[in-house]
């Protein structure tokens, strides 16, 4: 792969990134107003925009055809980013007593290159 490649690549894993966060906020505000109670709001704002951000990833990102395989395992990238965030912020905070407004930000930096990695080997199906 080809340094351009991997910038245009990872640029566009953060701008769809953004947009999955903006997606799953206006689902769940939409849920909300309808007068589903908040936790089930977030649950199903959190799946709809899961399945939409793999299609994202899919077209968008990694331009690569959907299919059942990936999709399956799509999840795991999740997983591991949800793992490591909890992980790393447990570390920074609970142990390196750091501030836990200005924490999260070192956080990111460490997980979403992660991410990107790991979502890129379950769509490409490709050696990391």
């Amino acid at each position: 792969m080809r340094p351009s490649s991997f910038n245009n690549e990872f640029s566009r894993f953060i701008i769809i990134g953004l947009l999955n966060t903006l997606n799953y906020y206006v689902i769940y505000t939409a849920f909300l107003w309808s007068g589903l109670p908040y936790m089930l709001s977030h649950l199903g704002g959190f799946v709809l925009a899961f399945i939409i951000s793999y299609f994202l990833n899919c077209h968008f990102v990694y331009r690569v055809r959907p299919a059942w395989s990936s999709f399956l395992k799509f999840p795991l990238t999740q997983v591991v980013n949800m793992g490591m965030q909890t992980l790393l912020l447990f570390v920074f905070v609970g142990i390196f007593s750091w501030n836990e407004i200005i924490a999260p930000l070192p956080v990111l930096i460490v997980t979403v290159p992660v991410t990107y990695t790991i979502t890129r080997w379950v769509l490409k199906d490709e050696e990391v």
